[in-house]
């Protein structure tokens, strides 16, 4: 299957490193030209714009918190000054921050949890529809987690339920942004070899959680990449409202 993004302007949120960083590759192989947000890590964030460049794709870095509003507008103006315009929007920065139980949980942990996972990705999703009527339509793609579909691991509900929320809102704009030609979809991560799990899963639950998995290995950003292009083109013209598992067999329905 040949997926063909010459023409397109492609935003990847949360960009620098794992699903995000692989896919915004991706995409600028297949043609399209991409902004690569980030938050912090702006060299990694500039060596994936290198990678795409040297293949002979077009690509620029935009520093942006996409839990804040107006870093949200600054993004997307950057996005339609540069490129002049924008098809392809994958919601894809979110974090964990930290496990802990629910009677550890503070209040402004929960709030900051949902901000970057559940506010960046309807602000993102309100602030880019207007420049995707003007294209005609579009394609937003949106990375939940397996976690908002099982409750996630130990100390996670604050994520899980943020993941959860993110499968509802898909769903919901799926059906209101349709009138408009712009298709919302999903991805389901399961357990994907990306610095998150370094970060906040130990050795021994790793194990065992890819103990628990069919395929017997953990998934790479680039088999999520290739959902995320898969949905954002023409070949699932077809798709809206859904959610892709990626998971190697790990829950199915």
């Amino acid at each position: 299957m040949n997926l063909d993004f010459n023409g397109k302007v492609a935003v990847v949120t949360g960009a620098s490193t794992g699903i995000g960083a692989e896919t915004a590759k991706e995409f600028g192989l297949a043609g399209a030209k991409v902004i690569v947000n980030f938050k912090r890590s702006e060299q990694a964030a500039q060596e994936v714009v290198e990678t795409i460049k040297q293949a002979g794709g077009e690509a620029i870095a935009v520093q942006a918190d996409v839990a804040v509003a107006s870093e949200v507008k600054r993004l997307f103006k950057k996005a339609d000054d540069e490129f002049g315009g924008i098809d392809i929007l994958f919601n894809n920065a979110g974090a964990l921050l930290e496990r802990c139980t629910i009677e550890e949980m503070t209040e402004d942990l929960w709030d900051e949890v949902y901000n970057v996972n559940v506010k960046s990705v309807f602000l993102c999703t309100k602030y880019v529809t207007p420049y995707m009527k003007q294209r005609g339509g579009g394609s937003i793609i949106n990375t939940a987690s397996i976690a908002g579909r099982n409750g996630g691991g130990g100390g996670s509900v604050h994520y899980a339920s943020a993941k959860g929320a993110v499968l509802t809102f898909t769903k919901g704009m799926a059906k209101e942004l349709l009138e408009h030609n712009i298709r919302v979809n999903g991805i389901n991560p399961g357990v994907i070899t990306t610095p998150f799990h370094d970060q906040f899963t130990k050795p021994e639950l790793r194990e065992k959680l890819v103990g628990g998995i069919p395929m017997g290995r953990e998934g790479t950003p680039l088999e999520c990449a290739g959902a995320v292009l898969f949905l954002a083109s023409d070949q699932a013209s077809y798709i809206c409202g859904e959610i892709i598992e990626i998971n190697g067999g790990q829950l199915m329905d």
